[in-house]
């Protein structure tokens, strides 16, 4: 959605590498966001995304106006398995839905053969891979590793809306997800789960929406470990005007 940054151009290097031709999509998606006032404050730097771009290999950048990807279609309404029914979909209702219509809008006039979507949206990355199989869209969706900085905090353009104090804050969702990690398939789910919530402890500008621990075929909460080999963290808060999510797979 623009305000381009590392992550960003990881996904474009990686096309460039397995591909003949990149293009990338900038496009403020207006049907994902509930709040109003998220959406009008989402940064915007088209002129600057072009230019990262445009250095990073990138072939062509499609950057349509509303009125025009939207010409002529109606919304779908899409069976998302239940992918939709946990984490963010529950926090956000209609949210997946938005996403899934405008990919779909995108992918149509861009055909493409393949597309590279970040894991720091994993659960959205779900969703896409579940709709582009079931409706057998011609195109293979590739997943691409969460970039962070050097302090842990996923890349995202709404970093950009911290103020200093809420910066040096953020990477405590980083943190979280480690504790959970140190203590996953050793101890049981519950206490994984509340050793991520011990670090978020005290920290009150940090508004905690959820810290699951979840399947990652069906992004299911999971209550114990018997018969997994592999699990997934997620957790999402609000620190000051920015809704923060993250990630991280658990393993034995």
């Amino acid at each position: 959605m623009g305000a381009l940054h590392a992550g960003h151009i990881a996904l474009v290097k990686a096309a460039r590498e397995r591909c003949d031709r990149v293009v990338a999509s900038v496009f403020v998606n207006p049907l994902q966001f509930n709040d109003k006032q998220d959406l009008i404050h989402y940064p915007r730097r088209p002129e600057e995304d072009g230019r990262m771009l445009q250095e990073a290999g990138c072939d062509m950048l499609f950057m349509p106006k509303a009125e025009d990807l939207f010409s002529g279609f109606s919304p779908h309404e899409y069976d998302l398995n239940g992918l939709d029914s946990v984490m963010e979909g529950a926090s956000r209702p209609g949210h997946f839905q938005g996403v899934v219509n405008v990919v779909e809008r995108l992918f149509h006039y861009v055909r493409p053969d393949m597309a590279f979507f970040g894991e720091k949206d994993r659960q959205q990355l779900a969703v896409i891979n579940h709709v582009a199989t079931a409706r057998h869209w011609p195109v293979r969706i590739i997943p691409h590793p969460i970039v962070r900085a050097e302090d842990g905090l996923a890349l995202s353009s709404r970093n950009q809306r911290l103020s200093p104090e809420q910066r040096q804050l953020a990477p405590l969702l980083f943190k979280a997800l480690q504790a959970v990690r140190s203590a996953a398939f050793r101890r049981s789910v519950d206490d994984a789960r509340q050793a991520g919530l011990r670090v978020l402890a005290g920290a009150g500008e940090v508004q905690l929406d959820y810290l699951t621990i979840a399947r990652p075929e069906n992004l299911q909460p999971l209550a114990t470990w018997e018969g997994v080999d592999k699990a997934v963290a997620f957790i999402a808060a609000q620190v000051g005007p920015v809704r923060l999510i993250d990630n991280m797979e658990l393993g034995r």
